[in-house]
């Protein structure tokens, strides 16, 4: 059932057959002028007495006047006093109590913000909305993500609160296209910060001849023409900016812009209209034309390295076709119409060099199909009658018809991006103590350019010196690195994975991967290609024919669903053997099957099948033939015929031929490699010893799994979890980092920190490369970001930077950490699995 919200009084729940525990009769008749009305639907409860441990957890909150818990509902109506407690509040007590809410996540994106300070604001504007449980701002994408309860807040209240803290927001919850609008914001910028140059040139060309020594002086009317524009018609964005962070109650870079340059202007007119100055005083229209012109500049460089930085969302989103031609089921006849209108079953036609418009399986026709957008596989694929193929996929040149199997936000191509999004906008644990820096850093440097200010006048420099110092102060500071530090390196990092083939979650995942110690790998499906195949067929002296024994065997494993039995059927049907058909089949779980083949008596199983049976069993000379097959980790399956041994099958599973290679490379970075098996001691024991496992475990259970990795855990190991399956998915939510190989189950992907797109056991290391990378990065960052700031604003304050030299400086410090999180893009996995 779909709980509905909605904000409604407290008297419409009355008589609504709530089966709750009433709160104390008090709290109930309260309303005080700030109530709020809140419904929230609850998850978790079964029955009245968790109904009213919601209630009690509830009443204890202070602020709370009324809480109804309906359990038919499962909905908390509460009444609170929206100045002592949130939204959120009563979220985390409800969790607390052992239950969930259930949350709608909301995504906008937000123009106009320029620093840390102004995503912070964001933050605090939307958090204050009645019904959001969480809001994260990413500076980075320009993006804000929020938790709300379903229903209780609309796309224009979301953005009404962001208009009201000084900025623009653009929902992304409606299907709408948007293509264009960001060139056009490029090039709008791009002709002001080009009359900002050509205004700005003779300035700065009279100021580089005067550090020469050369005395090249421009008249005062014309620097005051030429600087007056770039003030406060190319700069007025600088005053928007500050005028609304003020209006606010809060400051960001433009007010530090917006008063360095003032300061810079207005003294420049002061000394030029000054009675007896003859316009000849000291000038520094320079200056702050200069700085507007390199902050202008670098804002540019900035949202252009910003953009690089999410090039691999945008490639992914850029997959997605909006037609396909739809095949008329009866005539056969191509229909174009919209990907949206598409439906499960739907058969598409593909022509070559298309892209396939969605999940499906190929019904007719054979391409190689290029999949390295999706997977990261560099090199095309063969796709046939009865395979699957991904939308997004390029195709190559063949034709083909494609039953869609999925649609929507169900398709794979959808699945990624969402992964690679939620990865994007999360925050590390860092960047918290990073924001509460941003907070208050624009007050703190107004605060230390007034003490410059005064303290250049106490020493008696005058109050030109002091004000050109002062500014200096003002325009060097940069909150801009701090808060583009953590987002851009993020963004980079986890683009640069999935474009490896390597989806990244969430941030947890990254931040322990760096730290793994340990690596558990299931073995079928992850280590083996998890597809038995037939290797022998041996047939016992006195039945004779190998051929019809295979036949025989495969026409009684037609009629079962084990995987073993499948890979008998595949190769008779690849010899091309006419299969019969099975009268009373019985199957033994753990023993094998039986049944009456062509009126002859067919077992296939183990020894046990064959003895309880009646069956004669191998002589003494074939038993031992097969206890050293089983050795050498081959799946040895007994045929009897008629009560007769008649021979045995010998199969499979290939080990994958990276496996090797990755557990080799696992080694040389220290980190030990361990295999679970639910296979024979005999078989696990092979195939570990073969690809050179460190230790390894055979005839484990699911649970069993999950209990290993919380063993190693306990003794100080940090391990990361490999599987594919569901059996594996109680052991990757167990693990430190959980790492689900891409052709697994949808449990086991949704269970995983970490998707690998390929069935590559290489992937493993380099999702632990690229984690290590990501945060060298970040670290890298963040101490630049307050290296700069520290070393940069003393330098300032003393007089050793001129207000343009430390625009320029301003302009630069966020290119350079934007820049350096681009780095991350030319990251890739190594055939050995380095990185570089």
């Amino acid at each position: 059932m779909t709980s509905q919200t909605v904000l409604q009084d407290a008297k419409d729940q009355a008589g609504s057959g709530r089966t709750s525990q009433n709160a104390p009769s008090g709290p109930s008749d309260r309303r005080s002028a700030t109530s709020i009305d809140l419904t929230l639907p609850v998850t978790g409860m079964t029955c009245a007495s968790c109904a009213g441990r919601v209630e009690k957890a509830l009443a204890k909150l202070d602020g709370l006047e009324q809480a109804d818990v309906n359990l038919s509902m499962n909905t908390a109506h509460v009444r609170y006093d929206g100045q002592k407690i949130s939204p959120v509040d009563l979220t985390n007590a409800i969790q607390k109590a052992g239950y969930g809410v259930e949350k709608q996540k909301l995504s906008y994106d937000i123009d106009g913000m320029t620093c840390a300070s102004c995503s912070g604001r964001v933050e605090k504007a939307l958090g204050k909305l009645v019904g959001v449980t969480e809001a994260t701002v990413n500076l980075a994408l320009e993006r804000a993500d929020i938790s709300v309860v379903p229903g209780a807040v609309t796309d224009r209240q979301v953005i009404e609160a962001v208009e009201k803290a000084g900025y623009h927001a653009v929902s992304r919850n409606q299907k709408t296209s948007s293509d264009n609008q960001p060139a056009k914001k490029r090039d709008y910028a791009l002709w002001w910060l080009a009359a900002s140059i050509i205004l700005s040139a003779p300035l700065i060309g009279q100021m580089i001849w005067m550090y020469l020594g050369v005395e090249l002086r421009i008249p005062a009317w014309a620097q005051l023409a030429l600087a007056t524009p770039v003030q406060f018609i190319i700069g007025w964005r600088f005053y928007r900016g500050a005028w609304s962070a003020l209006r606010n109650k809060a400051a960001n870079m433009d007010v530090l812009v917006a008063l360095g340059t003032s300061a810079a202007y207005f003294l420049s007119l002061y000394n030029m209209v000054q009675p007896g100055s003859s316009g000849e005083g000291h000038l520094y229209f320079e200056a702050s034309a200069t700085i507007i012109t390199l902050i202008l500049g670098g804002k540019i460089m900035e949202e252009r390295a910003k953009r690089g930085a999410s090039a691999a969302i945008r490639e992914l989103m850029a997959l997605r076709p909006r037609t396909a031609r739809r095949l008329d089921a009866k005539t056969g006849e191509e229909t174009e119409i919209s990907v949206d209108d598409l439906n499960v079953d739907d058969v598409v036609r593909v022509r070559p060099g298309e892209k396939l418009p969605i999940d499906g399986e190929v019904v007719a026709g054979e391409s190689e199909i290029d999949e390295s957008l999706i997977t990261g596989e560099t090199r095309p694929v063969l796709r046939s009658t009865g395979d699957a193929v991904v939308g997004g996929a390029v195709n190559g040149t063949g034709r083909l018809d494609v039953r869609v199997s999925a649609v929507g936000e169900d398709t794979t191509l959808s699945r990624i991006i969402r992964l690679v999004e939620q990865a994007q906008t999360g925050k590390a644990p860092v960047q918290q103590m990073v924001d509460k820096v941003a907070a208050i850093f624009v007050p703190v440097i107004i605060l230390i350019a007034i003490i410059t200010f005064a303290g250049w006048l106490i020493t008696g420099f005058g109050i030109e010196a002091a004000i050109v110092a002062a500014v200096s102060v003002l325009v060097i500071a940069c909150p801009c690195a701090l808060g583009l530090a953590t987002p851009t390196a993020l963004v980079a990092g986890t683009g640069a994975a999935a474009k490896a083939g390597i989806l990244i979650k969430n941030f947890e995942a990254l931040e322990q991967a760096h730290n793994v110690d340990a690596v558990i790998f299931d073995k079928t499906g992850t280590l083996t290609e998890g597809v038995p195949t037939v290797q022998d067929v041996v047939v016992a002296a006195d039945f004779g024919d190998k051929v019809e024994l295979l036949r025989l065997a495969a026409s009684l494993q037609a009629a079962s669903e084990h995987p073993l039995a499948h890979a008998v059927v595949q190769a008779a049907r690849d010899d091309d053997l006419k299969l019969a058909n099975v009268d009373d089949f019985k199957g033994t779980t753990g023993a094998g099957v039986g049944g009456t083949v062509e009126g002859r008596s067919v077992l296939i199983g183990t020894e046990t099948l064959l003895r309880d049976n009646g069956a004669t069993l191998p002589d003494e000379g074939t038993a031992k033939v097969i206890v050293e097959a089983e050795k050498q980790g081959s799946t040895v399956v007994l045929v009897a015929v008629d009560g007769k041994f008649a021979g045995y099958l010998t199969l499979e599973d290939k080990i994958r031929e990276s496996a090797i290679a990755a557990v080799k490379d696992l080694k040389q970075r220290g980190i030990a490699s361990i295999m679970l098996s639910g296979d024979a001691e005999d078989v696990a024991a092979h195939v570990a010893q073969k690809i050179g496992m460190d230790s390894w475990r055979g005839r484990i259970r699911p649970q069993d799994k999950a209990r290993e990795v919380e063993k190693l855990r306990k003794e100080g190991r940090h391990v990361a979890m490999v599987g594919d399956g569901i059996n594996d998915a109680p052991a990757l939510a167990a693990a430190d980092v959980g790492i689900a190989m891409g052709g697994g189950t949808d449990v086991a992907m949704e269970t995983a920190g970490i998707t690998l797109m390929r069935s590559d056991p290489a992937l493993v290391a380099g999702a632990i490369d690229i984690s290590i990378a990501t945060r060298r990065k970040i670290t890298q960052n963040l101490f630049w970001a307050f290296g700069y700031n520290v070393i940069g604003v003393p330098l300032a304050a003393f007089g050793i930077l001129s207000p343009a030299i430390a625009g320029a400086a301003m302009a630069l410090s966020s290119v350079s950490v934007v820049t350096n999180s681009l780095m991350l893009r030319r990251w890739h996995v190594r055939k050995e699995g380095s990185k570089k």
